[in-house]
């Protein structure tokens, strides 16, 4: 039997369930201070880095003690010196970090790290659910960890920020990962991806109406670029034609249709959010064999499996391999390409969540009235509280709401 102390309530834990007990008032623990730990990531492909020193100068100024592992900063050109200056304390053992009430990483921990835990705290990751394992959740139960998953966090504008600033960042980034391979520099076919007079202009693809596509289609167009969009909502494709302020080729994904516009692509990025979409492969592997030679396949949406059948896993590394004669870039991260740029996005929202954790009084105290932080608990205080992971891996979960009520 495990007990956990509110302001509210006392809950006694029961393999029955939760027995709410009436429990003495605790005075208000407004602006409460916490130390955050900011480790380095052991992904060679992730650059990226939670918290930049602004966004430590920040948490400072707002009281808050900031633990920032050795050269954690360093892909992204943020050196340890940087750090101190904006008053982060560096930590040459990786414990020492795991050791914060907050741990603010980029990709979700590995077993391993869950290990330097030492348990009751807050962890600020991804999430990635497509590549996580029962043992991972077990290990997150098991410590009393308290998760939230960045992907899944709303604004008060009921979106999620931090998918949305990688989007974007993915989306012109993509494009210019493209303009790469076309070129003579990798192999390509000698192609500029825009156009200039006289000379036809590269004709580009995408597929996928969101964030990520709109960036895509935006940067493309304005070098120049011919651009169809493909998307199954009719109501994304009048937003992006909109927000765009042009008239460009928009279609619902026909089968038929696409395969065309396909034929005559030089460039096709897949930017669809799969797990909306129903089908896990848009494009199949017969479509891309009547793509062109040395035509650029960009598959964004490889961390949910791609959407082009012929898609396989790659690395920053080693990006791309050619299939069917068409160069394929299936890195899942490409966002830490550019990590300085990335991890100035991520610090800017994480800061500012960091910050009304601790001016509520506590995240007990933020949950019970901000819904969009709420969202993205995954587990809290040892209990898995989202129903989709439960039914994954066979592990019990809890309402949220339920537990705000209690606690």
């Amino acid at each position: 039997m495990e007990k956990y102390e509110s302001s509210q309530k006392l809950i006694t834990l029961h393999k029955e369930g939760l027995l709410p007990q009436e429990e003495k008032l605790e005075t208000g623990r407004k602006n409460k201070k916490y130390i955050i730990g900011v480790p380095k990531e052991i992904d060679p492909n992730e650059g990226r880095v939670a918290i930049t020193p602004l966004g430590v100068e920040l948490l400072v100024n707002n009281g808050h003690q900031i633990i920032v592992e050795k050269d954690a900063g360093i892909v992204a050109n943020f050196s340890d010196l940087h750090y101190s200056e904006y008053g982060a304390i560096i930590a040459d053992k990786k414990e020492d970090v795991y050791k914060a009430d907050i741990v603010l990483k980029i990709a979700p921990m590995t077993l391993d790290e869950l290990d330097f835990l030492v348990g009751d705290q807050i962890l600020i990751s991804s999430l990635h659910i497509t590549q996580q394992t029962r043992e991972y959740i077990e290990k997150l139960v098991e410590k009393k960890i308290t998760a939230i998953s960045f992907e899944s966090l709303k604004d008060e504008n009921n979106s999620f920020p931090i998918v949305r600033s990688m989007s974007e960042i993915v989306g012109s980034t993509s494009v210019l990962i493209a303009a790469e391979y076309l070129s003579n520099q990798h192999g390509g076919k000698g192609e500029m991806l825009g156009g200039i007079t006289g000379v036809n202009p590269t004709e580009v693809v995408i597929i996928g109406a969101g964030t990520a596509g709109e960036s895509a289609a935006r940067t493309a167009l304005g070098l120049g670029a011919m651009v169809r969009v493909f998307d199954n909502s009719v109501y994304k494709l009048r937003r992006i034609q909109s927000n765009l302020g042009q008239r460009i080729f928009t279609s619902l994904i026909h089968p038929k249709v696409l395969n065309n516009a396909l034929k005559s692509a030089d460039v096709v990025i897949g930017a669809i959010r799969l797990i909306d979409q129903g089908p896990r492969f848009v494009v199949t592997e017969e479509m891309v064999k009547n793509m062109k030679n040395g035509s650029v396949i960009i598959d964004i949406s490889i961390d949910q499996g791609g959407c082009f059948e012929t898609s396989e896993l790659t690395t920053h590394k080693n990006p791309v391999f050619r299939k069917h004669g068409v160069v394929h870039y299936c890195v899942p991260n490409t966002a830490s390409r550019v990590a300085r740029t990335a991890s100035y996005a991520l610090s800017n929202i994480l800061s500012h969540v960091v910050i009304q954790v601790g001016e509520a009084g506590g995240l007990n105290q933020l949950l019970k009235k901000d819904n969009g932080t709420r969202n993205g608990v995954y587990v809290y205080r040892g209990i898995l509280t989202n129903d989709y992971i439960g039914q994954l891996f066979g592990i019990r979960s809890k309402d949220i709401d339920l537990l705000m009520a209690a606690f």
